[in-house]
């Protein structure tokens, strides 16, 4: 068995929901082949029981000959031996099938949820992408699941076919006809019952991202005393998914209905046939078994081809869903790879001193290496490498849009140009390998704490440690009492802001990145440790590119240059004494910065 996930879950066929089925077989059309191969020894292994009883009839009780009662018992047992066998290996394909497609389609949408970024969310809630990896996936995979199945079903019908027409020809076409207009009937439930699914699953979507919404909210909602209109807007889409799944429900009562009357109907048209023809001897009491028997299998194969029909409705519909993930666009798109600029060499983070995390930082995390410059026509911004810069606006937002467009993050970063070439024409994985940019508000996920902050395991925990105190973090290790492994809550809502803003900053650190850009790394924590985080951050990154998107003064009195910007444009460049001495605009921006 394959182990999940696939190193590689490939590249979907997104054209039409049939196709990208289609293409989820293909990938594991190995296993598929197996599960039917096993489902059809498994099915006609039991077809052959009815036949197989009414030859010891006939031949053993009927002709009183017990050496042939003996061989056709002796047959039923192998029948039943292969059976077993061939239904423990049918239903391990079918499962291993089932769980194939389902984590292909789930990685698909985690892959591509990462690679979108914002441009998901804005397409659809996040409530209805969840509903998407957890529902949708799921169900596709049961296509797959009851396959194997179908394979058996198929191939028994044809086998029992073919008895029945040796032993009776008009019993034999009414199996033949009577089995595809049975599925015929079926069908015709089907149609609005995939509507109504669809519906149904639409409106649950809402209510999930509704409630997400809302809980995310609820400190805010309580401040303001909205938690009543929330709560009644929650109860209406409640309501809607409710009457939804009634709906559904209905027309599912209907199906399963049909699913036990039709088959029950044809066995008894079978039946009562064969009686008939039993007792104008046609046919022999061995046959009669036979037919009976044969009406009591066949509702076997019936309801696998109407559940497979069920389950690729539902398929069908999950597939449209997840194609709608699947095709949504990144605002950042890869472009070719025209010249990828020399790799600078640089060192990793090591332990800044040899003495306890408790003390003071005297040490650089590296050795200087070299950079390259990187600049922005946009604003006439000019990062010069090797340099802490710091980046001043009295508006935040443009600082901001700095940042995106320095890091490749939205469609207004073409101009940026990292070493003389375009960073839009750069593969978008050596960008993020050469700029990380660290967010005002980065998210921390569910974990260990050590693999949060080192989600590739690339370090070492004296190294972890010594990134940590960088960030002043030292409160934060001593308040865990398991350390790097303590668990880290859903967002890291254990912490304060100013714990998640540096074990933020604690991250982006250990990425070790040629150019670090930072966007308002200390707005949540108090003076005396911004001013430790200021010192150390400028001994950490010595000699190597870092941007700090700012306004706070202990920051800006460490950094090489600092860059003012005015209507997104850079209208003045020093060092933090001097743009306090020269310009009116920087220090109005920066005292107002500091009285906040």
């Amino acid at each position: 068995m394959q182990r999940l996930p696939y190193p590689d879950p490939g590249a979907p066929d997104l054209r039409t929901p049939l196709r990208f089925l289609r293409w989820v077989a293909q990938g594991q059309w190995r296993t598929l082949l197996c599960g039917a191969l096993f489902g059809v020894i498994w099915m006609v292994s039991q077809a052959l029981f009815p036949a197989a009883i009414g030859q010891a009839i006939d031949r053993g009780i009927i002709a009183r000959d017990t050496h042939a009662l003996l061989t056709w018992c002796g047959v039923l047992v192998g029948l039943g031996a292969v059976g077993a066998l061939a239904g423990t290996m049918r239903h391990r394909y079918a499962v291993e099938n089932w769980l194939r497609a389902a984590f292909r389609c789930m990685q698909l949408i985690g892959y591509k949820a990462a690679d979108t970024g914002e441009a998901l969310p804005r397409r659809m809630p996040t409530g209805e992408v969840v509903a998407t990896v957890a529902s949708d996936s799921m169900r596709l995979g049961g296509l797959y699941d009851v396959s194997a199945r179908l394979a058996g079903a198929l191939v028994s019908y044809v086998v029992v076919a073919f008895i029945l027409l040796g032993k009776s020809r008009p019993l034999g076409l009414l199996v033949l006809i009577g089995v595809p207009v049975l599925v015929s009937c079926l069908s015709l439930i089907l149609s609005p019952l995939q509507r109504r699914q669809s519906e149904q699953r639409e409106q649950s979507g809402r209510l999930t991202s509704l409630g997400a919404d809302t809980v995310a909210g609820l400190r805010v909602l309580r401040g303001i005393g909205g938690e009543q209109a929330f709560l009644r807007r929650y109860r209406e889409q409640s309501q809607r998914v409710r009457k939804g799944g009634v709906r559904v429900a209905g027309v599912q009562a209907g199906l399963d209905a049909a699913q036990v009357l039709l088959p029950g109907v044809f066995v008894v048209l079978v039946t009562w046939l064969g009686a008939r023809f039993a007792l104008e001897g046609t046919i022999t009491a061995g046959d009669l078994v036979q037919f009976y028997g044969y009406a009591a299998f066949l509702v076997m194969p019936l309801r696998t081809a109407s559940e497979f029909a069920d389950r690729a409705t539902r398929a069908h519909i999950a597939a449209r869903k997840i194609i709608r993930v699947l095709s949504t666009e990144p605002d950042v798109s890869d472009g070719p790879d025209r010249r990828d600029p020399a790799e600078l060499v640089t060192q990793p983070v090591t332990q800044l001193v040899s003495q306890p995390v408790s003390q003071p930082v005297t040490q650089p995390v590296s050795q200087p290496a070299a950079g390259v410059p990187l600049t922005d026509p946009a604003s006439n911004v000019t990062i010069r490498p090797g340099e802490m810069t710091a980046i001043v606006s009295a508006r935040p937002e443009e600082s901001g849009a700095l940042a995106d467009r320095l890091g490749r993050f939205g469609r207004t970063c073409t101009a940026v140009h990292l070493d003389g070439v375009a960073i839009a024409d750069l593969p978008l994985a050596t960008v993020r390998r050469r700029i990380v940019v660290s967010e005002i508000d980065p998210q921390l996920f569910t974990g260990s704490l050590r693999e949060g902050l080192d989600p590739r395991g690339n370090h070492t925990d004296a190294t972890i440690l010594s990134a940590l105190l960088v960030a002043s973090g030292e409160d934060v290790m001593e308040a865990l009492p398991a350390g790097l492994d303590s668990d880290v809550e859903e967002r890291g809502r254990s912490f304060s802001g100013g714990q998640r803003q540096r074990l933020a900053l604690t991250r982006a650190l250990l990425t070790n990145a040629e150019t670090l850009v930072l966007v308002e790394p200390t707005s949540a924590v108090d003076a005396h440790t911004e001013a430790r985080i200021a010192a150390r951050l400028a001994i950490a990154r010595a000699g190597r590119t870092t941007v700090v998107m700012t306004a706070s003064p202990l920051l800006l009195d460490q950094a090489d240059t600092v860059i003012l910007l005015t209507d997104g444009q850079a209208t003045a460049q020093g060092t933090h004494q001097e743009l306090l001495a020269t310009s009116t605009a920087y220090r109005h921006t920066v005292v107002r910065g500091e009285a906040s």
